[in-house]
């Protein structure tokens, strides 16, 4: 039986080392939510968050087939804590699995060049605008398809002022491209960056990197940075991140 551990303390050694913000989101109950297979001495768990699901512990089946819930979520991003857990992964979910490579960033809160930062920020062209994310930008980003994860995990404008930052360019007053929190934990956030296709290779996603980062410094934040590609890791580096280990992820 799976069950949803309120106790999220309980499964912390199960989790020990693993250095993903979206896991600490759930352990501290910020956002997210922890399952297990017992709620006294879980050997199991799972870490769910908007998109994403991690599988930490001993390897369980009904804990891998428990993650998707079809019809709620077009795809879930199942990371396995090792190889064992990859594995069933593979056998439940066959062709409806696809295997990606992913970029982990080391978390380094000293590493940032604020000057650097400010300067590639000071580079936006006179035409766009830069604005950090209010409670009218957060509403109306909501509505918008190729924008709504710099939002949707929180379920108001008071839980994001409380745990979540972003910083948005816009054009003739709409957002073309942002860089904001897809979720928070005590202590920092998870950036999440995109921009409107066609606003794409004009340098716009490092600006909004860089204004995001500098706020998080000041707030005395850490922006935590997991790169779904190679682009996304390039940018990273560019803004001062550094890449610690590539893993294995699915898509299911």
């Amino acid at each position: 039986m799976i069950l949803e551990l309120k106790q999220t303390e309980k499964a912390e050694g199960l989790f020990e080392g693993w250095e993903e913000t979206l896991i600490w989101s759930c352990m501290q109950g910020v956002m997210g939510k922890i399952y297990a297979d017992s709620l006294e001495n879980p050997a199991s768990a799972m870490a769910v968050l908007g998109d994403f699901c991690f599988l930490a512990g001993k390897p369980d089946k009904e804990m891998v087939q428990y993650g998707p819930k079809p019809g709620k979520k077009n795809v879930m991003i199942m990371v396995p804590q090792n190889e064992e857990w990859a594995e069933l992964i593979r056998e439940c979910f066959q062709e409806k699995a696809k295997e990606v490579v992913r970029y982990a960033i080391k978390k380094e809160p000293d590493v940032f060049d604020r000057e650097l930062l400010q300067t590639i920020v000071d580079g936006l062209p006179k035409e766009y605008e830069l604005r950090m994310m209010d409670e009218e930008l957060f509403r109306h980003c909501r509505k918008i398809e190729w924008c709504r994860d710099w939002t949707v995990q929180y379920k108001d404008y008071d839980r994001y002022r409380k745990y979540g930052l972003g910083a948005v360019i816009l054009k003739d007053g709409e957002p073309v491209s942002g860089a904001s929190s897809y979720s928070g934990y005590r202590g920092g956030i998870e950036v999440q960056i995109d921009t409107r296709e066609d606003y794409r290779r004009r340098g716009l996603a490092g600006i909004c990197g860089a204004k995001l980062i500098l706020e998080c410094l000041k707030r005395g934040w850490y922006p935590s940075w997991d790169a779904q590609n190679q682009w996304s890791a390039a940018l990273a580096e560019k803004l001062g991140y550094h890449l610690a280990y590539e893993y294995v992820a699915f898509e299911v």
